[in-house]
């Protein structure tokens, strides 16, 4: 009987380990689908942090960092793949593009300016990433200290980066209205569709960071 006690003892603190990870899953969970609820993409949102729950688990600045982090990848891919849309276009450069002529010339000019905005986008991004990161250690190391001045810095910080995520939108709206102030034919044209197409996914991405950062309790 003894025996039996003690293998059930030994069983359910070995189960333990896995319910508490379990349960703190579903608590991230639960608190990441409440604050994608306060975003415009809900939806993309939920699906493009669910895997870094771990990160932040129930932290408001930390699923900031982690939507910042995800917004600057997706801006980098974009922006390289726009390069490479220009590679293989045979442009690369202003001068290029302006002396091969016509239509052509005027869509390698726009995608040539769009690969700078988009570059600058996601690097804005990844700022903002890393202003939220001090935010998070500053505010940690404020509670601990009691230190006057937190509360002045960290609005400071979440200033910033609310600044920079927007200038990081404005750069991507920038791009598509390239190819709109290239006429129709520009927009029309397969790299005009395949660009907006691309501004539009990372938008969401770059918005849904914003919203976090706007929901972030000082």
């Amino acid at each position: 009987m003894a025996a039996a006690s003690a293998t059930q003892a030994t069983a359910a603190e070995a189960a333990a380990p896995c319910s508490t990870t379990k349960t703190e899953s579903t608590s991230s969970s639960s608190f990441l689908r409440a604050r994608c609820a306060t975003t415009r993409y809900p939806d993309v949102c939920y699906d493009s942090l669910l895997p870094y729950a771990s990160t932040f688990q129930t932290s408001h600045v930390k699923l900031a960092v982690a939507a910042a982090d995800v917004a600057a990848a997706h801006l980098r891919a974009f922006s390289a793949r726009v390069k490479d849309m220009l590679l293989h276009r045979g442009g690369g450069s202003e001068e290029a593009a302006a002396s091969s002529g016509g239509g052509a010339a005027r869509v390698d000019a726009v995608l040539h300016d769009c690969a700078s905005t988009i570059s600058a986008a996601a690097n804005l991004a990844k700022r903002s990433s890393a202003e939220l990161t001090r935010l998070d250690a500053d505010t940690a190391a404020s509670t601990e200290t009691s230190t006057s001045g937190g509360s002045r810095q960290a609005r400071w910080q979440l200033s910033n980066t609310k600044t920079w995520l927007s200038a990081a939108m404005t750069n991507e709206g920038t791009c598509s209205d390239g190819f709109e102030d290239a006429g129709a034919a520009a927009t029309a044209s397969p790299a005009g569709k395949e660009v907006a197409a691309g501004v539009a996914s990372v938008t969401q991405h770059t918005s849904n960071a914003l919203a976090l950062v706007n929901g972030i309790p000082l």
